[in-house]
Parts: C-alpha cells; structure tokens; sequence
C-alpha cells in the first residue's frame, strides 16, 4: 500500500531531514512510525502526502508513483496531522460536505458514514455548529470523520489520539482494525509507546533521518517491551 524507496529531505538550512529512508507498509496492516522529537517523522509523513517536495528517491502509493502522479495518489490518501487546521467559520457538516465535495463522494454514502461516524465519535449533535466554537478534541474527531467519509486506503496520522476522550480513543483504536481488515492500511506516529506496542503490526524507528529498526513489533520490543527497546536503540546509535 505503501513503498518509500530512500527518500531524502534536505531543507533550506542545510539540515538533511530525511536521509535514504526505504520502508514500505502492507495492505491489512497498522504501521508505526516512531523516533525522538527532530527525527524526521512529520517531514516524512508530510512528504508521503504531497505537502513537502524532496531532494530524492520514490514514493509509491498502492503502486502509483506520487511523482508521477500525485492527484491518483492523494485520492487514496487521507492524512491527519498532529493538530488539525480547520475553517473555522464553516459548521461541521459543511467542512465534511466540501471535504467529500473534493473527493467526489456522492450524497447517499457521504450521508451514512457521516451519520455512522458522528455517532462513533459522539459529535452528531455538534455538526450544526461552527468550528470555531469547538474544542480541540472535537475538531480532531471532526478531522477523523472528513478523513473517512472518501473510504480512503490508506490512512496517516499524526498524533491522532492527543486530544481524544478515553472513549473516542477507543473507537479510533477499533476502526483502525477495522479498516485494516477490509483491506486498507494505517502508517501512523505517536510518542505514547504504550498504544503503538499494542495496536501495531510492524514498528519502524529513525533518528537524526535515517531508518536505525524496523520488524514485526513482537520481534522489536523483544522480552522487556518497545519502551526499553526504543530507549536502547536510540540511544546507542
């Protein structure tokens, strides 16, 4: 679903970001994405998307080239970061309207999985109300269901739990399952060690831009769990 072939990401400054990073991510499969704060990650994820040109290598989405073609590939993308930006002076319903306008969802399927969503994640109630009246976590679940309502394959996000009520976190954790069951995929970054050990499939770690580990999560975090894993790896490399 997803290939990165030794992406490299130098910025103005002189700083290489990225430097030859190659991973790739199954379908049916919740990646994680972890590294100590100025590793590269949000650089990397931004690349994937098509926000960020790079200096160098390939991005494959389910097999297209986001060089080659980057409209076919952000169809198939939907992307969450750490803190959404939103319009503030639409309501809910009417960013989930412009967001499935753009995808060209049609109105009976963005209808039900907006009311499938919005009951998921308790905001139903709130959609008649401008953005600007809400509260960080409900413009998160707000991201959530615009990022879902175009059935995306593959699903990026940054952070997507900072924010989120205990009950909303937990839904989120179920549909992330779900929607890898059906066949889609999930490459996602967090700092809460704790959620990627238990939600993932397979773990990749980079610092200072490079790839330093990648495997099956049970294979990385070893006997004494991802959090000491994690610490050692980044701290002898």
């Amino acid at each position: 679903m997803l290939k990165i072939e030794n992406l490299t990401k130098t910025y103005a400054s002189g700083k290489k970001a990225v430097d030859d990073l190659s991973l790739h991510v199954k379908k049916g499969e919740i990646f994680g994405f972890i590294g100590p704060n100025g590793a590269g990650k949000t650089t990397t994820i931004k690349s994937l998307v098509g926000i960020l040109e790079f200096d160098s290598g390939e991005i494959y989405i389910d097999g297209t080239s986001l060089k080659d073609d980057p409209i076919k590939c952000k169809q198939n993308i939907a992307y969450i970061p750490d803190n959404p930006d939103l319009y503030d002076y639409l309501t809910g319903i009417s960013y989930i309207n412009f967001v499935a306008d753009v995808y060209g969802v049609e109105k009976d399927l963005r209808d039900s999985l907006t009311e499938k969503y919005a009951d998921l994640f308790e905001l139903k109630g709130d959609l008649g109300a401008p953005i600007s009246s809400y509260s960080h976590g409900m413009k998160q679940k707000l991201a959530l269901i615009a990022a879902l309502v175009h059935s995306p394959k593959l699903l990026v996000l940054d952070e997507p739990f900072v924010g989120l009520d205990p009950k909303s976190a937990h839904n989120l954790k179920n549909l992330m399952r779900e929607l890898c069951n059906e066949g889609g995929a999930i490459f996602f970054s967090s700092h809460v060690l704790d959620v990627v050990e238990k939600l993932c499939d397979r773990i990749a770690i980079i610092k200072k831009g490079k790839l330093i580990a990648c495997g099956n999560t049970d294979e990385l975090k070893g006997d004494s769990g991802l959090e000491e894993a994690f610490l050692e790896l980044t701290e002898h490399v």
